[in-house]
C-alpha cells in the first residue's frame, strides 16, 4: 500500500530503519507493514473501534465516540450465544461475568466436563459502555459476532497446561469466583514475544506489564481525541501481532476468530441492509489489525462456520471481582482496582458522561440525546505522526493527593497492627517522589506509591492478615465484588431465596450470617431446615454450615443453628440452576448419577439410598436405588467396601424396623444376597493379602448380625459353617479372627480358645507376634461383641506373665497396633475392663480375676420320682378343670394308669434302642 494519509510517516520510518539497521531490510518491512495495517483499518467503511480489556482510556474514548456518532448497529467481540443475558446486567452490581456452562458434554472428551466459559464485565470497560448504549437507546441493535461458547472448546487443545503468570495474584476466595472456567476477554492486548515485553519493562523502569500499560498508554491517551486514540491502538495491535512468535495453534485460532466475526457482520449487513457507515465494530486492537482475506465488508466469503456439537449449553450471570479478573487473565494484583480508580478520575477531569443501564444500582435517568448531525464523512487525518513525535506531557505533582495517600496508608497500617507514625507518612511521601524521579516521571503513579509504602512501612513480619501492598490496593479502591440481582438469578436460586424468606435474613449479602431455627415453636421453619440440609449437600463447604443440629435417620429436628454464606457462594448457587429448576430435582439427578456411575460400589449406592431418605423423603427413589445396590453387590469381586456396607445396612434396617410396618422387599433381598455373597468370598478373604483384617471382620459382622433375618428369608446356615471350615489363614490377626468366629458358632469352646492363647504366651518364638493376635481379637468385637471379656483377659494375661525384658520392647507395638486397628472398638474394651477390675486401688491386692476362679460343679438334678404328678392331679382336679374350661374342652376323668417310669420298666426295649442310637452317633 503506497501513498495515502500516512505517506509522510512511511518516509520517516524508512529513514529510521536505514539509520538503526544499517540499511533497509526486515526492520523496514515490519515498520512499513504496521503503517499499512493502520491505514487499512482506518479506511474500512465499517468503523473499527480498537479497545483493550478493562482499560479506562478505552472506556472514556468509547463513551465519547458513542455520543458523537450514535451508531445504529454495534458489533461487539463477544460470544454470540451470550446475547440474551446482557439485558439482565441492569439487575446486577458490577463486576459480574456472563457464563456459558455445560455439565454433560457431547462431542468433547469426557474428562473436559464440566465446560465453562466466562466473560467478565466491569463498569470501567469499553464493552460495558457499548452494551449500555445499545440496550438503552431506542432503535440501536447490539450484535455479538465472536465465536460461540461451543466453538471456544472446538478450537481448543488441552495437550499441555498453560503456565501461570508470575505477576498473577495468589488464589483466594475472591480470586476463585470464576472457578476453572475458560476466560473470554474483549481486547487481549499484551506482547506475545517474551523478549519484547522484557525490553519494554526494563526500559520503562516498571515491574510488570499492567504498570507499563498504565504509564505509557493509559495516561497519554486519556485526553486524546478519537482519531489519535484509534490510530495509536491500531499501531500497538499491529506491532504486537507482527512481533508475535509463530505458534501455529494460536495464529490459527486468532485468524479463525477474525474470519468468524467478519463473516457474521457481512451476513447481518446483507440481511438487514444497514449502511456500514452507521455501524461500529468494537474489538480488541490485536484483531483490529487483521490481515486475513475475509477482513472488511468487501472481504472474501470463503470461511465456513463449523456446526456446533451436541452439547447443551446453559447461560447465566455469576458474580465476579477485581481479584478474579486479575487471576483469570494474568494481570498484576490490584491493577483492575487501580484502573477503576483512574476511570473515576478521568470522568471528573474530562467531564465525559458515561453510559449506565437504566435500573442499575447508582444509575441516573438519562437525558434525551440530540440527534447526530449528518455531516459528510471526512477522510481520516494522520494523527499518528504527531503523537509519535511529541514528547510525553509530564503531569505536575499533585502534592495534596499524594499527601492524602500517605496519611491514609499510615492510618490503615496502624489499624492492621503496624507500628507506623507520622514520620512514616513523611517517608512514604518523599520516597514516592524519589522513585518517580528515578523512573523518569514527575508525578508518582499508584505503583510508585505502593513500592514506597512497602519500603517504608513493611517490617520483617506481617502483624495482621494483610500486608502493606494489600492495604494500598484496598485504599486505591479495593477488591470490588459484584452481585447478581434477584431478578437475574435462575429459577432455582430464586426458589431457594423464596423458601428461606421466613428466616428474615439478607441472604444476598456477602459474609456469614447466623440463622436460628426454633422448629418446636415455629413448625413452618421445618421447610427451611429441609432446604438448608439439601444446600449443605449440594453447595461447597461453608455455604451452609450447621452449628447446632443433626439430620439422621428416624430423628426429627427441634432446634437448629446455621452459619449461612449464600451471598459469598452465589456462583455455586447459580450453577445449580443450570442443572434443574429446583434443588430437589438437582439432588435426585446427582444421586442417580452417583449410584449409576461405572465406579459405584455397593457402599456408594447405599449412601445414595440413605441420602434419598434423609433429604428427599422419597420412598420411590430409595427403593429404586436400593434395588440397584443389590445388583452392584452381586457383581462385586472385592471386599473393600464391606465395613461401609455393614454400617449403612445396619442403620437402614434400624430405620425401617422402627418406621415401617414391614421391611421393603429390596432390603430383604439385599440381606439374603449379601449373606450368600460374603459366605462365598469368606475363605478367599481370609488368605487374600489385599483384604485387611477390618474388612474380613466386617464380613463376619454382616453374616452374624444379619443371620436371623437371612435364615428367616430362606438362607442356610450350613453355608457359613462350610465357609469357616474352608478358611485357613496364616496371618496371626486373621487366625485370631477365625478363632473368634468359631467360638461364636460353638465349634470352638471358650476353654480351648483360652488354652490356645496360653500356648502362644508360653512359646518364646510366638510372643513377638502376640499383639497381632490381640489385634484380631479386637476386630472380632465387631461380629462377636460378647468376646469383650476374653479380650480383656488376653491382655491381662500378657501383662501378668511376660517378663519386663520381653514386655517393655513389646509394649509400643501393642499400643500402636491397638491404636491403628482398634480405635473404634477400644471404648468397648475399656468399658468391659472397668466392669471386671476393682473400682478401688486398695482392693487390687486381694482381687482375683474372674477367669482364675475355680469352676463351680454343675448343680445336681433331683432324682426322678416314681410317683408322678398324675396322682396329685387326680387328688386335686380343680386346676385341670379350670384350664379345660378356659380352653373350651369338655371331658371326664379316667382311672390313672401306671406312672411313666413304671411303664418303661415293664417295656425296656424302646429305651435300649434309643441308647444304642445315641452311642453310634
Amino acid at each position: 500500500m503506497s501513498g495515502g494519509t500516512f505517506e509522510a510517516l512511511r518516509g520517516q520510518l524508512h529513514e529510521a530503519a536505514t539509520a538503526f539497521a544499517d540499511g533497509p531490510g526486515a526492520l523496514e518491512g515490519i515498520l512499513r507493514g504496521i503503517v499499512d495495517d493502520v491505514e487499512r483499518a482506518v479506511r474500512e467503511p465499517l468503523e473499527i473501534f480498537p479497545v483493550c480489556h478493562h482499560s479506562p482510556a478505552s472506556a472514556i474514548a468509547m463513551a465519547r465516540r458513542l455520543r458523537e456518532k450514535q451508531p445504529k448497529v454495534v458489533y461487539l467481540e463477544l460470544c454470540e450465544d451470550m446475547a440474551p443475558l446482557l439485558t439482565e446486567l441492569r439487575n446486577c452490581r458490577l463486576p459480574v461475568a456472563v457464563q456459558a456452562f455445560a455439565s454433560e458434554v457431547e462431542g468433547f472428551p469426557a474428562d473436559w466436563s464440566p465446560l465453562s466459559v466466562v466473560a467478565p464485565i466491569t463498569e470501567a470497560s469499553a464493552e460495558y459502555q457499548a452494551i449500555a448504549y445499545a440496550l438503552d437507546t431506542p432503535g440501536v441493535e447490539l450484535v455479538l459476532v465472536d465465536r460461540s461458547s461451543d466453538h471456544v472448546f472446538q478450537w481448543e487443545t488441552r495437550d499441555e497446561p498453560t503456565p501461570s503468570d508470575p505477576d498473577a495474584p495468589a488464589a483466594g476466595e475472591e480470586s476463585a469466583l470464576h472457578g476453572d472456567a475458560v476466560g473470554v476477554e474483549i481486547g487481549d492486548l499484551r506482547p506475545r514475544f517474551a523478549e519484547l515485553e522484557e525490553h519494554l519493562l526494563r526500559h520503562g523502569r516498571v515491574r510488570h506489564w499492567s504498570e507499563w500499560w498504565h504509564q505509557y498508554v493509559e495516561l497519554p491517551l486519556g485526553d486524546g481525541d478519537h482519531d489519535t486514540y484509534r490510530q495509536v491502538m491500531l499501531l500497538i495491535g499491529s506491532l504486537f501481532r507482527r512481533l508475535a512468535p509463530g505458534d501455529p495453534h494460536k495464529v490459527r485460532v486468532d485468524e479463525d476468530r477474525e474470519r468468524y466475526m467478519w463473516t457474521r457482520m457481512r451476513e447481518h449487513l446483507a440481511a438487514t441492509g444497514t449502511d456500514p457507515g452507521d455501524c461500529l465494530y468494537v474489538c480488541g486492537a490485536f484483531h483490529a489489525a487483521s490481515r486475513v482475506a475475509e477482513f472488511g465488508v468487501h472481504g472474501s466469503d470463503t470461511f465456513t462456520v463449523s456446526p456446533p456439537s451436541g452439547t447443551k449449553w446453559r447461560h447465566g450471570l455469576i458474580p465476579s471481582s477485581h481479584a478474579a479478573i486479575e487471576a483469570q487473565f494474568g494481570l498484576a494484583a490490584g491493577s483492575v482496582s487501580i484502573a477503576a480508580t483512574e476511570w473515576a478520575k478521568n470522568l471528573k477531569r474530562t467531564r465525559v458522561r458515561p453510559y449506565r443501564l437504566a435500573g442499575q444500582a447508582g444509575s441516573r435517568p438519562k437525558k434525551a440525546l440530540p440527534a447526530p448531525t449528518s455531516a459528510a464523512p471526512t477522510p481520516p487525518a494522520d494523527r499518528l505522526t504527531g503523537f509519535l513525535q511529541r514528547p510525553p506531557a509530564l503531569d505536575p505533582l499533585d502534592e495534596a493527593e499524594l499527601l492524602g495517600w500517605s496519611v491514609d496508608i499510615v492510618r490503615a497500617a496502624r489499624r492492621n497492627g503496624y507500628l507506623a507514625s507520622t514520620a512514616d507518612a513523611i517517608a512514604v511521601f518523599e520516597t514516592s517522589i524519589l522513585l518517580a524521579g528515578m523512573r523518569d516521571r514527575a508525578k508518582p503513579t499508584p505503583y510508585d506509591f505502593q513500592d514506597a509504602a512497602v519500603t517504608c512501612i513493611e517490617k520483617d513480619s506481617v502483624p495482621g492478615r494483610r500486608d502493606v501492598g494489600r492495604l494500598v490496593e484496598i485504599m486505591m479502591g479495593g477488591d470490588r465484588v459484584g452481585q447478581v440481582g434477584y431478578d437475574a438469578l435462575p429459577p432455582l436460586a430464586r426458589d431457594v431465596h423464596d423458601r428461606l424468606a421466613p428466616l428474615n435474613l439478607k441472604l444476598q449479602q456477602r459474609g456469614v450470617q447466623r440463622a436460628l431455627l426454633d422448629i418446636a415453636s415455629r413448625p413452618e421453619l421445618a421447610h427451611c431446615s429441609d432446604v438448608l440440609w439439601m444446600l449443605r449437600r449440594l453447595l461447597p463447604q461453608g455455604a451452609a454450615r450447621p452449628i447446632m443440629g443433626d439430620r439422621s435417620l428416624g430423628e426429627r429436628p427441634i432446634q437448629e443453628s446455621w452459619d449461612l454464606a449464600l451471598g459469598t457462594h452465589q456462583r455455586a448457587l447459580i450453577e445449580l440452576g443450570y442443572e434443574g429448576v429446583s434443588i430437589e430435582q438437582v439432588l435426585e439427578q446427582r444421586l442417580r448419577r452417583t449410584a449409576y456411575a461405572p465406579q459405584a460400589t455397593a457402599a456408594t449406592v447405599l449412601e445414595t439410598v440413605e441420602d434419598a431418605i434423609l433429604y428427599l423423603r422419597s420412598r420411590r427413589l430409595a427403593d429404586e436405588l436400593g434395588s440397584h445396590a443389590l445388583e452392584v453387590l452381586a457383581a462385586e469381586r472385592s471386599v473393600d467396601g464391606a465395613p461401609e456396607v455393614l454400617r449403612r445396612v445396619r442403620r437402614l434396617l434400624a430405620y425401617y424396623r422402627t418406621s415401617e410396618p414391614v421391611l421393603p422387599p429390596w432390603i430383604e433381598s439385599f440381606v439374603k444376597t449379601g449373606y450368600a455373597h460374603y459366605c462365598t468370598q469368606l475363605p478367599t478373604a481370609f488368605t487374600d493379602d489385599d483384604a485387611t483384617v477390618r474388612q474380613v471382620a466386617a464380613m463376619l459382622g454382616f453374616l452374624f448380625s444379619m443371620e436371623s433375618l437371612a435364615l428367616s428369608l430362606g438362607c442356610d446356615r450350613t453355608q457359613l459353617e462350610l465357609a469357616l471350615a474352608q478358611s485357613h489363614p496364616s496371618e496371626p490377626a486373621r487366625t485370631a479372627l477365625l478363632w473368634a468366629a468359631q467360638t461364636h458358632l460353638g465349634t470352638l469352646p471358650r476353654a480351648v480358645l483360652r488354652e490356645r492363647c496360653d500356648d502362644l504366651l508360653a512359646n518364646p518364638l510366638v510372643v513377638p507376634a502376640y499383639p497381632r493376635y490381640l489385634s484380631g481379637f479386637v476386630h472380632a468385637l465387631e461380629p462377636v461383641p460378647t468376646l469383650a471379656d476374653f479380650v480383656v483377659e488376653a491382655v491381662s494375661n500378657a501383662f501378668a506373665r511376660l517378663p519386663d525384658r520381653i514386655l517393655l520392647p513389646w509394649l509400643p507395638t501393642l499400643i500402636t497396633t491397638l491404636r491403628a486397628d482398634g480405635r473404634e472398638l477400644a471404648p468397648l474394651i475399656v468399658r468391659e475392663a472397668g466392669r471386671l477390675f476393682p473400682a478401688r486401688l486398695t482392693d487390687l491386692d486381694t482381687w482375683v480375676p474372674p477367669w482364675r476362679l475355680p469352676e463351680e460343679p454343675p448343680l445336681a438334678l433331683p432324682a426322678a420320682r416314681t410317683d408322678g404328678g398324675v396322682a396329685l392331679l387326680a387328688a386335686h382336679p380343680a386346676t385341670c378343670d379350670a384350664l379345660a374350661g378356659l380352653l373350651g374342652f369338655e371331658g371326664t376323668w379316667e382311672t390313672a394308669e401306671p406312672a411313666g417310669t413304671e411303664l418303661l420298666a415293664r417295656y425296656p426295649g424302646t429305651a435300649r434302642a434309643l441308647e444304642a442310637l445315641l452311642a453310634v452317633s
